[in-house]
């Protein structure tokens, strides 16, 4: 399960808004793969990866849209991190998915994490207000 702490907050409020949702739906994958009543989850994957992605996508423009804005320095070297970041989505092998939901589930639950800790801790607070 992923917990939003404060210690993700960049004292931006519609980026930090953005970020919980990002968490509010991997949280959604962290409950598909404990949920045991589901015998195929194939279709629920799919539609919590595609969400994840359009929503990743709506969250970049509007972060890279406030980083142009505010004038952040390093712009160009966090565009490329978020542009790798949807690519990963567009190399997902679906045939995989339906071969071990389950194990596919983790995988993509520890993406988001190293995700959080290596982009969202690390990388946005270095544009934080706190």
């Amino acid at each position: 399960m992923l917990k939003w702490k404060s210690d993700y907050e960049t004292g931006v409020v519609f980026i930090d808004e953005q970020h919980e949702k990002l968490f509010e739906i991997g949280n959604r994958a962290f409950d598909l793969l404990k949920n045991n009543i589901y015998v195929d989850k194939y279709d629920k994957i799919v539609d919590i990866i595609q969400e994840l992605k359009d929503y990743t996508e709506f969250h970049f423009s509007s972060e890279e849209k406030y980083l142009l804005e505010t004038g952040y320095k390093g712009f160009f070297a966090h565009k490329v991190e978020h542009d790798d970041f949807i690519k990963k989505f567009d190399d997902i092998d679906f045939n995989r998915i339906d071969q071990g939901q389950n194990e596919y589930i983790m995988e993509l639950l520890n993406f988001i994490s190293e995700w959080i800790s290596e982009h969202i801790l690390v990388k946005d607070q270095q544009h934080s207000h706190k």
